[in-house]
């Protein structure tokens, strides 16, 4: 999103300039809990090498995956947060696949 608000031929600059500078992104969402109150779910991903080259070479696509597979690296998903959400029995299944990114998953 960031770099979409560039004008294009600025965009690999940005890009460039984005990846070396970045050191991690976290964004949240506030669930209901079972039996009243809130907690947060959160998706954590960390600027490391294979995160920064996928910003440079503009393969965003690809880092859905990275975070997927970075828990050595402190990353995870929001969808990985709230399957771990309602394990702990913390949040039901329709609460979390209201903020799910891939809802089939959650509905198996």
């Amino acid at each position: 999103r960031i770099i979409d608000v560039f004008p294009a031929g600025e965009k690999p600059m940005v890009r460039s300039m984005l990846s070396e500078s970045l050191r991690a992104v976290i964004s949240q969402a506030l669930l209901k809990k079972k039996g009243g109150g809130r907690t947060a779910a959160w998706e954590i991903m960390v600027g490391v090498p294979a995160i920064r080259n996928l910003i440079r070479e503009d393969k965003v696509a690809q880092m859905y995956s990275s975070i997927q597979t970075g828990a050595a690296y402190g990353m995870q998903t929001l969808d990985q947060h709230l399957l771990d959400l309602i394990k702990k029995g913390l949040v039901n299944r329709d609460e979390a696949i209201t903020y799910a990114q891939n809802k089939a998953s959650f509905r198996q």
